[in-house]
């Protein structure tokens, strides 16, 4: 029997890369890094085989979609922000036959989704941010086979989302493998208007937004899940939640919507990036 072996919700800022080369933002976003490698570690020490990216960076219009290509490999330059993130290599392995499983459970639920093993269906950068830091301290070895979800929803209901949560769990129960699963995406998301961008690179675009997100994450502290999957909706929309925040409702039911109750553990407190909140925080399992 397959389970989820650890859960989390993660930033995947591009300076985490500026963060790495040399100049002036050198060690910029060293603790979102160090909270990445924590969450890789705790995943290698649970026995985690595959990683289950829920990526608000995938734009789709119509259905969910999985990739779940054979393997991974190019060379990533981001379209958005190719002066943050250039030239940077990968390379995994994919997981075919648990992403088909995860799109035949939720058709089954009555989610349109399609699974795809297509090699020039590339990965989004909400993939592969995490996957290059979870793999940073053993680079040599590309430990977790790497299934991608699109969450960048553009016009689904979030309802819709975490029915497709429950599914992903549900396959992965089916399935052999021993699974971490990735929200990855913003809290609050205003970019700063691009005249303000560069001032703007560790500060929030409103402090209506910061409070928010921080009255949200201390929510997700007390475990208080019934409150913030009812303010989720407005919170998505007033706060200009990314991609709509599919990827924390595809998570929420995962874990199991409104009446999980669980405290979050925070590994990189709440910062601000270009504007927007962000924040790596592991999900204790239901149970």
């Amino acid at each position: 029997m397959g389970e989820v072996v650890l859960a989390a919700k993660i930033t995947h800022v591009p300076s985490m890369y500026l963060s790495e080369l040399p100049g002036e933002h050198h060690g910029c976003r060293q603790a979102a890094i160090d909270g990445h490698k924590e969450i890789g570690r705790r995943a290698r020490e649970r026995g985690a085989d595959t990683a289950v990216v829920f990526d608000v960076h995938w734009l789709v219009n119509s259905g969910y979609h999985i990739n779940c290509s054979e393997r991974f490999e190019g060379i990533y330059t981001s379209g958005e922000l190719p002066h943050f993130i250039k030239n940077m290599a990968y390379r995994y392995q994919g997981c075919p036959e648990l992403g088909e499983a995860i799109a035949a459970e939720a058709n089954a639920a009555d989610v349109r989704t399609l699974a795809h093993n297509i090699p020039s269906l590339d990965l989004e950068y909400g993939t592969l941010m995490p996957m290059r830091y979870m793999h940073m301290d053993a680079p040599e070895d590309q430990h977790f086979r790497v299934i991608s979800v699109a969450a960048w929803n553009a016009w689904h209901r979030l309802e819709d989302s975490f029915t497709f949560g429950a599914a992903v769990r549900r396959a992965i129960e089916k399935s052999d493998r021993k699974v971490l699963v990735l929200a990855s995406g913003s809290l609050s998301h205003r970019f700063s208007d691009d005249r303000e961008a560069s001032r703007n690179l560790h500060k929030w675009t409103r402090e209506f937004d910061r409070q928010v997100d921080l009255h949200v994450v201390e929510l997700w502290k007390q475990g208080r899940f019934r409150e913030f999957c009812a303010m989720l909706p407005e919170y998505a929309q007033h706060c200009y939640g990314e991609g709509g925040m599919h990827d924390t409702a595809m998570l929420l039911g995962l874990l199991g919507g409104e009446a999980y109750d669980r405290p979050v553990e925070v590994l990189t407190e709440p910062f601000a990036s270009s504007g927007t909140g962000q924040i790596n925080a592991v999900f204790p399992l239901p149970g």
